[in-house]
């Protein structure tokens, strides 16, 4: 697998010298680079560094998870306004390692409503690395799927003789819908040694309107803050940067779940050193965040009560050198360490009969989550056409959990919860699961035109503590536990296996010798997956005429296969109209249970986007396509809906002067009703229209004009 980048600014080389065979590819399409300026990138080894421009952040405003839907292989788990899912490659969600600006965050909730890229703002990002399945073990452990790293603009520094620098720059845009509309602001001033820094940014949306019939979807409303203040200084002895920021978000829907989030309040602090030696490179950095989050069923979207509260922190560090042996010779070795720590409550409410009182339920009580990790990587370059890479991993995982209880002591009421928690707390909570990662991985290029990779790994993942930890079977209560949004119940396993995913992968590429005018890239890949944590049936929930089964966490072997293409060419360059460039992708994927051959959830059905780029001096354009397959491959377990293909239509347009650069966009020009294939159950508007039925799949949003600016002072 390459790392991919995205990199806010101007495009330029850099190296980075880890890659890896399955790639998410180079070829990023309309609003993503201004790619009649540039050349097509190379790949692997000098990895390309994309801008990430105004256009593209625009189609992601508010929610950066967006900033990376048109990269092959990567698909978007729709959830709320400002916390899409990652995906890649039918792997989401934990089964991803997520960092950002260094920092470890785990989503406090029992419905992933806070993941982590939600607590990064669109307008802060700089550059996003991503590794596929094949990822080397200095990028991240504890997960199968792949790692992202999402990273803020580093501190801005005066140049020699430059005295103090100040700067800044404010953006704003509009999204009809939803009516969203939201702004940033970036200051800084630095001399040539110390600099200092503020981000803030306002997102707001309302429910929005699916194409069509212009029906709203309820639950999709949403509100955002972001602040943060960077600290830097520099010198002989290296980088140093510290950064302090906090997150509210009052309200944010999520038409999928039962529940809708009524606060998130996050508050963090990130310390990094960064110091060039004689004998190669040192990273270490630490840091710390606090969580304090509530849910409940918002009153005027789905009606009813139940509050739920988390409290959780996340703090760890890591060290890492990069030791320069020879020209041809990089050793890497490093050492991590994460805690996570949980309170998950709910607090009774007064008149429900004995059903949510007089004790407050505890979900997960004192839970804590720990990672201990070590590496050791081999890279080296044995001639032009042939380099190497080689890692071994250690994580650790140390969980544990306290009592729990019910709402109540009434046999009568609370009779299931009663039982459910005394079992709970006779068993011994403690686990230590004692993991390792393998990373291989051989590039050959014998000309200028060929590139080709091959690589085998084998990655591990523990349970999170929802899937160890939650231990109530009643409907009620297991329905709090879902990340699925498929909206049926779901309850812990204290005999839950670590997940390992053995993952073969291989590319092939061809591009003109210059790397300037076309490339096309073919990557298929096959995963087994021991001890994929599915789910067994256990009973059904009826509510009116829609079925919710109750499920339990459990170890099944996954089987996973696909492939990957993508291409582009300059159709016309230097011409008195400007560039014209033709991208490409698809991707299919299959992925089915060992023991069943059913299919597994949440796979991706066929896909594709095809883009006609324009740039005439500082004015882009796109027309892009964006075709889906039917999805009837479903978890019948679950009771995931099918969903029809569809093709979109999307329009971009932007100019750019030295300070102001403005960009226009339409999305689902034609207005196209659809279902995304992974967007899980309308439960909002279900529950909304009295929950007659079996609950169908969730609309995507309809047509949408879109506007932004960007001011840089």
């Amino acid at each position: 697998m390459t790392c991919h980048a995205i990199h806010r600014g101007g495009y330029r080389h850099g190296r980075i010298r880890l890659f890896a065979t399955t790639f998410l590819t180079s070829i990023v399409f309309a609003g993503a680079i201004p790619a009649w300026a540039e050349d097509i990138p190379e790949v692997v080894i000098t990895a390309p560094r994309f801008s990430v421009p105004a256009e593209s952040k625009l189609d992601a405003a508010g929610d950066t998870a967006r900033l990376l839907s048109r990269t092959p292989g990567f698909n978007l788990i729709p959830n709320g306004g400002v916390s899409s899912l990652p995906d890649i490659h039918g792997l989401g969600d934990d089964r991803l390692k997520v960092l950002v600006d260094g920092m470890e965050i785990t989503s406090a909730c029992s419905n992933h409503m806070n993941p982590p890229l939600s607590y990064m703002d669109s307008s802060k990002v700089e550059k996003i690395d991503v590794w596929s399945g094949i990822t080397p073990v200095s990028a991240g452990g504890d997960n199968i799927g792949g790692v992202i790293s999402v990273k803020s603009a580093p501190p801005v520094f005066a140049g020699p003789g430059e005295g103090y620098k100040l700067g800044g720059s404010a953006s704003a845009f509009f999204k009809s819908v939803n009516t969203g509309i939201g702004g940033s602001l970036n200051l800084h001033g630095a001399d040539d040694s110390y600099s200092i820094g503020y981000d803030g940014s306002w997102s707001r949306g309302l429910n929005y309107q699916a194409g069509g019939d212009g029906k709203t979807i309820h639950s999709t409303r949403y509100e955002s803050r972001n602040h943060e203040l960077t600290l830097g200084a520099r010198g002989n002895a290296g980088l140093l940067v510290l950064k302090a920021g906090q997150q509210d978000i009052p309200f944010q829907g999520f038409a999928n779940q039962r529940m809708d989030m009524t606060g998130n309040k996050g508050y963090h602090g990130n310390g990094r050193y960064e110091g060039e030696f004689g004998w190669g490179k040192l990273e270490a950095k630490a840091y710390w965040q606090q969580v304090k989050h509530s849910m409940d069923q918002a009153a005027n979207e789905k009606g009813g009560q139940m509050p739920m509260r988390t409290d959780a922190t996340d703090f760890g560090y890591a060290v890492k050198g990069d030791i320069r042996v020879s020209d041809s010779k990089t050793i890497r070795i490093g050492q991590e360490f994460h805690r996570f720590m949980l309170d998950d409550w709910w607090p009774p409410v007064a008149g429900s009969g004995g059903m949510m009182d007089p004790l407050s339920f505890k979900s997960i009580n004192n839970g804590t989550r720990d990672v201990i990790s070590a590496f050791a990587e081999w890279e080296e370059k044995w001639s032009p056409q042939w380099t190497t890479l080689l890692g071994l991993r250690s994580d650790t995982v140390v969980m544990n959990t306290g009592s729990v209880q019910g709402y109540g002591t009434s046999a009568m009421m609370n009779g299931s919860e009663i039982a459910d928690s005394k079992l709970f707390n006779t068993r011994n909570h403690g686990k230590i699961d004692a993991n390792f990662d393998i990373t291989a991985l051989v590039r050959y290029e014998p000309d200028a035109s060929t590139t080709g990779e091959l690589g085998y790994a084998r990655k591990s993942r523990s349970p999170n503590l929802y899937e160890r930890y939650s231990w109530s079977t009643t409907g009620m209560d297991s329905q709090m536990i879902n990340w699925a949004g498929d909206a049926n119940g779901y309850v812990g396993n204290l005999d839950l296996k670590p997940e390992v995913a053995h993952t073969l992968s291989t590319s092939f590429g061809l591009h003109d010798a210059g790397r300037k005018d076309w490339a096309a890239k073919a990557t298929p890949y096959f995963t087994y997956i021991a001890d994929y944590i599915g789910v067994d049936f256990v009973t059904n929930r009826t509510s009116n005429s829609s079925i919710f089964p109750l499920l339990k966490f459990a170890n099944h072997d996954a089987m996973m296969y696909g492939m990957d293409f993508s291409g582009s060419t300059f159709v016309a360059r230097d011409t008195g109209y400007g560039d014209f460039k033709l991208a490409g992708t698809i991707g299919w994927l299959h992925g089915e249970m060992v023991n069943t051959g059913k299919a597994m959830y949440h796979v991706m059905p066929i896909n594709g986007k095809a883009a006609i780029e324009h740039g005439l001096g500082g004015w882009t354009n796109a027309i892009e396509a964006q075709l889906v397959g039917t999805k009837a491959g479903v978890d019948a377990v679950r009771h995931e809906p099918k969903t029809p293909g569809y093709a979109l239509l999307n329009l971009r347009s932007g100019y750019g002067w030295d300070a102001v650069q403005v960009n226009l966009g339409i999305d689902n020009l034609l207005d196209k009703r659809y279902y995304h294939p992974l967007g899980g159950v309308d439960y909002a508007n279900w529950k909304r229209s009295g929950s007659t039925g079996q609950v169908g799949a969730l609309p995507a949003p309809g047509r949408s004009f879109n506007a932004g600016v960007t001011v840089t002072f």
